[in-house]
């Protein structure tokens, strides 16, 4: 039997926290990952008031390489039955500037948390999850360079991880190793990261949570697919 229990990375707010909310109430046994303790106990205040099971929180700061070594180690130790994880938790990055006014300093910032320690934590959390055949989801953009939107820093961290999910997918494949890894891109969202923006063809937390509990429950292999939950901006409606 398939033990349904997933660490959600970032999931005290926002898209993850849509996505906790939804999985939750589909069954699943949440784990809060999380950079800040009160702000995670309020949202398993929150889920558990909805009657959803969490089984507690993490703290994982993805700048802290040996912080998400330690995270990865209590994971190992206090929820062996780990069999998803979902990779949200990231920062925008200065997406107030064009590409020529962006500082080095903001690319490698949003590099080592959206890329090198999302990296650093799927890896730690292979093993485990390999051992409970297990799947890896990660909240991402389009490689593709939209030409209505396009902060460098942040898409550029996010075609490294549409990277890493491919080459892991294929060497997952050629291994025999029973992970499965995908992309999901939830679409244009309303979140505290574009400053709650709310235009034409944007969806809510909920509507983008309980879309991505569906695809995760679908009963499908994704191995390798680069998922859109919303991908056409119809501003007509």
């Amino acid at each position: 039997m398939n033990n349904k229990t997933v660490l959600v990375t970032g999931a005290n707010k926002g898209i993850g926290f849509g996505i906790a909310k939804h999985l939750g109430l589909s069954g699943w046994s949440i784990i809060i990952g999380a950079r800040n303790e009160e702000r995670a106990t309020k949202a398993i205040a929150d889920l558990q008031a909805l009657g959803i099971g969490v089984l507690g929180w993490v703290n994982i700061e993805l700048k802290d390489i040996d912080g998400i070594e330690r995270a990865a180690k209590e994971i190992n130790e206090r929820f062996p039955g780990l069999s998803l994880l979902v990779n949200n938790a990231g920062i925008p990055g200065d997406m107030s500037v064009d590409s020529e006014h962006t500082t080095l300093g903001d690319i490698r910032e949003t590099l080592d948390v959206n890329f090198i320690g999302t990296f650093a934590l799927t890896k730690a959390l292979i093993p485990l999850l390999s051992q409970n055949g297990g799947r890896i989801a990660n909240v991402t953009v389009p490689s593709d360079i939209s030409p209505y939107w396009h902060p460098l820093a942040y898409v550029a961290s996010k075609a490294a991880q549409n990277a890493m999910m491919g080459v892991m997918a294929i060497e997952f494949q050629q291994s025999g190793t029973p992970v499965e890894i995908f992309c999901v891109h939830p679409g244009p969202t309303t979140t505290d990261l574009n400053g709650n923006m709310a235009l034409p063809g944007f969806h809510d937390i909920n509507t983008v949570g309980q879309k991505f509990a569906e695809l995760i429950n679908d009963g499908r292999n994704h191995q390798g697919a680069f998922i859109e939950l919303y991908p056409i901006v119809d501003e007509g409606k």
